[in-house]
């Protein structure tokens, strides 16, 4: 990375901007620590939220297809310069996937064997019918980018999609899969980016103006990804986890307990150069709090908000 004086980074840094990944998430609303009391609709909430950030990212996508419908009012409920990054629905990244998860008339033209199935992944699938689902979810995008309001499609692998000529080849046909749009990319892997990948990964996703998704999370685990930085693309993503290691990779826990951890002000701190540089080198730079545990999340996208000002 360039190392820059404070004065040099004033001048050159792009746009940064600071959400979480979530608005909904009931532990935060059952907290009652952020919302106020008059804030108890879904269209009064995101308003609310748009006060106090302007980029939340969607982690709902991840769980079920988004519609075009919901993306509309999300249009109409935000203003103008509202960004929302959207994770991409699980099967899209090799994920297992719940049948209930998916569409109905989908359930319903999938093989007999596989309706039998209480989990799917994408391999289970006819293709007609895959293309189906990505056509859904490009157009459920369409009126966020029409609007000037979609920021990245956060494609996040899984801990057992390893590095390899047919994992890239899967990465680019996502890319293809919305040309219009731009993608993301999370490893979960270690093995990406040790000694001997890192280089070849980072070139790879320069070479294809995929920006590379910076993380902090808990270190030691093979699924653990280092807090590398590095800007491959005019856009740049950095996602905070939390270090909650004693959830990281239990099996069986809710995504609240973990991402259940606070970061402290000193550990903040350690972000605050990286995120300068790398907001000195792309065009825009997305900073996004997934430790979305009661307002653990907002108190930290807060305070680092603060620490770059």
């Amino acid at each position: 990375m360039l190392k820059l004086t404070e004065e040099v980074l004033a001048k050159v840094m792009g746009d940064i901007l600071i959400g979480t990944c979530s608005w909904t998430d009931p532990t935060l609303i059952e907290s009652g620590r952020f919302y106020p009391a008059w804030a108890r609709s879904a269209e009064a909430r995101l308003q609310y939220y748009t006060s106090q950030f302007g980029l939340v990212e969607v982690d709902s996508s991840y769980y079920a297809l988004l519609s075009e419908r919901t993306s509309q009012l999300w249009v109409e409920r935000t203003g103008e310069k509202f960004i929302f990054d959207v994770k991409a629905f699980r099967l899209f990244t090799q994920h297992p996937t719940p049948l209930t998860a998916l569409p109905k008339d989908i359930k319903q033209a999938l093989p007999l064997d596989v309706k039998e199935k209480a989990t799917i992944y994408q391999r289970d699938m006819p293709t007609e019918l895959i293309s189906e689902l990505w056509i859904r979810f490009e157009r459920a995008l369409l009126p966020l980018d029409s609007a000037g309001k979609l920021g990245l499609v956060l494609c996040q692998f899984p801990p057992w999609f390893y590095p390899g000529e047919q994992q890239r080849d899967y990465i680019l046909s996502c890319r293809e899969r919305l040309p219009q749009y731009r993608i993301a990319i999370e490893f979960r892997h270690s093995s990406w980016v040790n000694d001997q990948n890192r280089e070849r990964t980072l070139s790879f996703l320069r070479d294809n103006d995929l920006p590379f998704v910076c993380v902090d999370e808990p270190q030691g685990f093979r699924s653990s990804i280092p807090p590398v930085v590095a800007a491959t693309s005019d856009l740049a993503l950095v996602r905070f986890h939390g270090r909650n290691r004693e959830m990281w990779e239990t099996k069986g826990v809710s995504a609240a307990e973990r991402f259940n951890y606070l970061y402290s002000q000193e550990e903040l701190k350690e972000w605050v150069p990286r995120i300068k540089e790398l907001a000195s080198v792309t065009r825009q730079l997305h900073v996004l709090f997934n430790n979305c545990h009661r307002d653990k999340a907002v108190v930290n996208a807060r305070q680092v908000r603060l620490m770059l000002d």
